[in-house]
C-alpha cells in the first residue's frame, strides 16, 4: 500500500480517536479529555496500528489512561469500523509517548540557561 494512504489512515484514525476521547463517549473512568492522540503508525497491510497518547497536564501519569484507551481497544475499533469506509480496521496499541513533556523540559532548561547566563548573543 501506498505511503501516502497509510499516512491518510493514520491520521483519520486518530481524529476519529480523538473525538471519541474529547466526546466522552470512551466510558473506562481512566480515560479523560485530558489525554491527546499525538500520532498513529499504521503497518503496511493495515493490520495493526500504533497509537501514541500524550497527556497535558504535566506530573500526571499517562500510564493510566494508556490501560484504559487499551482495554477500550475493541469498542473503539468498532467505532472505527462505523465511521471509516476501509476494508479491514487495524488492531489498535496503544504506547504512552513523553515527546510532548520531553519538549517542554527542554523548553525550560533553554529558558534556564538564558536566564543564568546574563549574556545574550550580540547583535550583528
Amino acid at each position: 500500500m501506498p505511503a501516502y494512504r497509510l499516512e491518510r489512515v493514520g491520521r483519520l484514525i486518530q481524529e476519529k480517536i480523538s473525538a471519541l476521547v474529547l466526546e466522552g463517549k470512551i466510558k473506562d473512568p481512566r480515560v479523560n479529555s485530558f489525554l491527546s492522540i499525538t500520532r498513529v503508525s499504521v503497518s503496511r497491510d493495515l493490520a495493526w496500528a500504533d497509537v501514541y497518547v500524550s497527556h497535558i497536564r504535566p506530573g500526571s501519569g499517562c500510564g493510566r489512561g494508556v490501560e484504559g484507551l487499551q482495554s477500550a481497544a475493541g469498542f473503539i475499533q468498532a467505532q472505527l469500523g462505523l465511521s471509516m469506509r476501509i476494508r479491514k480496521i487495524p488492531h489498535l496499541r496503544f504506547h504512552e509517548d513523553a515527546s510532548i513533556r520531553e519538549g517542554f523540559d527542554l523548553v525550560k532548561k533553554i529558558e534556564g540557561l538564558t536566564k543564568d547566563g546574563g549574556t545574550e548573543p550580540p547583535d550583528e
